[in-house]
This record gives C-alpha cells, sequence and structure tokens, in this order.
C-alpha cells in the first residue's frame, strides 16, 4: 500500500476551527448590528414610551412613539410639532420615578436602552406641543378662549383635550415672549398638563432650551391598534405672522 492510499484511509478528525470562525462571524454581525442600532438611535430614530395624560387623546399613557431626531437639525422646528425633551430642570420634581429593578434587569434595560430598543430614560423626558417659536408673543387668551401668537389667534380645538362645554384653550393665563433659543409647550390635555405655563416661576421662565429637545415625535408605534402617524395640525398656525 503506497504512502497516499494509507493517508486516504485513515478517518479524518473533525477540526473545530469551522465552528470557531462561524461563531467568530456571528459576533462581529452582533457587534456591527450593535453599533449600527447605537448611531441610528443617537442621530436619527429614537423610541420612548407616554408615562403620563398630558397629551390625551393624541397620545395615551404606555403608547410608544418614534421620535425623528435627524430632521429637525435641518428644518428646525414648527408650531404644532410635538417633541419629547429632555427636563430643563424643576419640570419632573416629585414625579414617581420608576421603582428599582434586580440588577439583572436593570443591566439588561441598560443595554436595550443603549441600542434603541428599550427606553428607560422616558421618565427623564416629557413631550408636549409646540405653540410658541423664539421672538413669539404668546397671549391666554382672547375673548373666545383662543391662545393669540403675534396678535393672531389659533384654533387648537381639532386637537384639545378639553371638558365637555368648555373652549377655553387655557383656564390659566398668561402673556410671555419666547427668548432665542427656546420654545413654549403646551399639552393637548391642558387641564391635566403641567407645561409651561406651570413653570414660569422657575429661573428659565417656562421656556424649553433648544438643545433640551431631543427630536420630533412622528409615529406612534404600540399598542398595534393605536399604531399611526402623530399629526403636528400644522393647519392650526398658518394665519400666525412671524415673529418681528
Amino acid at each position: 500500500m503506497t504512502s497516499d492510499s494509507a493517508a486516504a484511509s485513515r478517518p479524518r478528525t473533525r477540526r473545530p476551527r469551522g465552528l470557531l470562525i462561524f461563531l467568530r462571524d456571528v459576533l462581529v454581525i452582533i457587534v456591527i448590528a450593535a453599533v449600527v442600532s447605537f448611531l441610528v438611535k443617537t442621530f436619527v430614530v429614537r423610541s420612548f414610551y407616554i408615562p403620563s395624560a398630558s397629551m390625551e387623546r393624541t397620545l395615551m399613557v404606555k403608547d410608544r412613539i418614534l421620535v425623528d431626531e435627524l430632521t429637525p437639525r435641518w428644518t428646525s422646528y414648527e408650531r404644532g410639532d410635538v417633541v419629547v425633551f429632555k427636563d430643563p430642570g424643576g419640570w419632573l420634581d416629585g414625579v414617581p420615578q420608576t421603582p428599582a429593578q434586580p440588577p439583572l434587569v436593570e443591566a439588561v434595560d441598560w443595554v436595550l436602552n443603549v441600542i434603541g430598543i428599550s427606553a428607560t430614560d422616558s421618565q427623564d423626558h416629557l413631550v408636549k406641543r409646540v405653540i410658541g417659536l423664539p421672538g413669539d408673543h404668546v397671549v391666554c387668551c382672547n375673548a373666545l378662549g383662543q391662545i393669540t401668537i403675534n396678535d393672531a389667534p389659533i384654533d387648537e380645538l381639532e386637537y384639545l383635550n378639553l371638558p365637555d362645554g368648555d373652549t377655553a384653550a387655557s383656564n390659566e393665563a398668561f402673556d410671555v415672549t419666547v427668548p432665542d433659543g427656546s420654545l413654549w409647550l403646551l399639552g393637548d390635555n391642558r387641564d391635566r398638563s403641567r407645561d409651561s405655563r406651570a413653570h414660569q416661576e422657575l429661573p428659565s421662565g417656562g421656556f424649553v432650551p433648544l438643545d433640551n429637545v431631543v427630536g420630533r415625535a412622528f409615529l406612534t408605534t404600540w399598542p398595534l391598534d393605536r399604531l399611526g402617524t402623530i399629526d403636528g395640525h400644522h393647519d392650526s398656525f398658518n394665519g400666525v405672522p412671524d415673529a418681528e
């Protein structure tokens, strides 16, 4: 028997090299997916859930929404946009925080939050509607109970959640001029929203710095029966002139 035929007749031992290459490739794919998800969350789209009733009926408690972080950096914000923002200080004082969870659950939530699947930091953020842009003179209310912006009334009845028979856009009067680099934000559920009106005594005057705004909410993703786009109702502000 020749050496070649003898070598061919010996049983081949299975080497683990193929399995290691497969595991390496899987790990690389997972890492790349995590990095891409992190970049998407950080610069493009981010998920949040709604912890309060301040935006009903536009957004309901426990709704999960997607927020566009990228577009507003190029186009800025418009009156009517629904935005998510980080507490500028004093807005969330006294609001119950999420109960502590077991360390393992906290760790898993942290990882999922980093890659944008979870939204554990929703309790540190708020969601309201943009009413006043920088320079706007916003007043409540005229004889019809409407808010005026730069002396032009806006009709908000299409999206406000008001008690039966109540047509006033706010039961709390205010007269403000929005400073540069800030927004005046109100909730759609006006009688149950602690928004800019409720924080005028703070050093910020109730205005929210643009630097604190994460982005524009554009889609409700959960529950499935509420899947759909989030309406900015920009038509309600068509008659508002630019600030002087």
